[in-house]
């Protein structure tokens, strides 16, 4: 059963118009989460918030928000004046361009959602600015209240429906020139570059979505299932290796891989 929507406004492009529905397309509902106990008691702890000069607990109709214009002091702003710039895009996806779907760089991409149409009526409009998309390999962009902060979002057309990606801002980007432009220009060696191409090819597989797991997780399940049962605890699992000693010759490496792999 398909979770249920926690976003419903309109797609519009122009003066085509149709309602739509949102929902995220990632879910961390089968995470394993763990409650703050007293080791003494078994009872949970609960945090609240407190003065950090007195050390009092502040009621939740005293807590204000406030941004930092020097130490300890502070701009309070009202629940009303955040109220009060509130944009139209809270529940409009208005498409205010398109653009090339390979121009903008996947690490841009924030949050991915689903974006279907809410009711029969809204399809044909939904299925025309979808297929005119995908026919032209464009996405669309525009401008969408989310999580209390306007974003810009990228719509693209997959399938029957539509992902909507949340985009980063721009002051979250770091400049990747602070972390590359250090690594030596020189291209490596021809020979090294044959036999890295032919590991890469020895090693190519087709996506499989269970490479994805977390067994880290398993073993907590595991851990848990083990308490639950009060039985004894699951055999500790093997430390991770010991990091290899550096290689002093590719060459040698590539070759002793490419003949275990033939091995293999």
């Amino acid at each position: 059963m398909a979770p249920r929507s926690f976003w419903r406004g309109y797609l519009k492009l122009s003066l085509v118009t149709c309602p739509v529905t949102m929902a995220p397309a990632t879910s961390e509902s089968g995470k394993v989460r763990f409650h703050t106990l007293n080791a003494r008691t078994g009872n949970r702890v609960v945090s609240r918030y407190v003065d950090a000069v007195t050390a009092r607990p502040v009621p939740d109709e005293d807590q204000a928000r406030g941004y930092p214009r020097g130490e300890d002091e502070f701009v309070l702003l009202e629940d009303d004046e955040l109220d009060s710039i509130a944009l139209e895009s809270t529940r409009t996806i208005d498409i205010e361009m398109f653009v090339p779907a390979d121009s903008i760089g996947w690490i841009w991409y924030d949050t991915p959602h689903y974006l279907a149409p809410a009711d029969r009526i809204g399809e044909e409009a939904f299925s025309v600015i979808r297929e005119a998309m995908a026919d032209t390999g464009m996405v669309g962009i525009a401008r969408l209240v989310l999580y209390r902060r306007e974003r810009a979002v990228m719509l693209e057309p997959r399938g029957r429906g539509i992902v909507v990606w949340t985009l980063r801002y721009g002051d979250e980007l770091r400049d990747p020139r602070d972390y590359f432009d250090a690594i030596a220009p020189e291209k490596p060696a021809a020979a090294a570059m044959a036999l890295m191409k032919q590991l890469i090819r020895e090693h190519t597989r087709d996506w499989d979505p269970g490479m994805a797991t977390d067994p880290v997780q398993e073993r907590l399940l595991e851990i848990i299932a083990a308490k639950k049962k009060r039985q004894k605890r699951p055999a500790r699992a093997r430390t991770a290796a010991e990091p290899p000693d550096n290689v002093v010759n590719i060459m040698d490496a590539l070759k002793r891989s490419l003949a275990a792999e033939r091995k293999k």
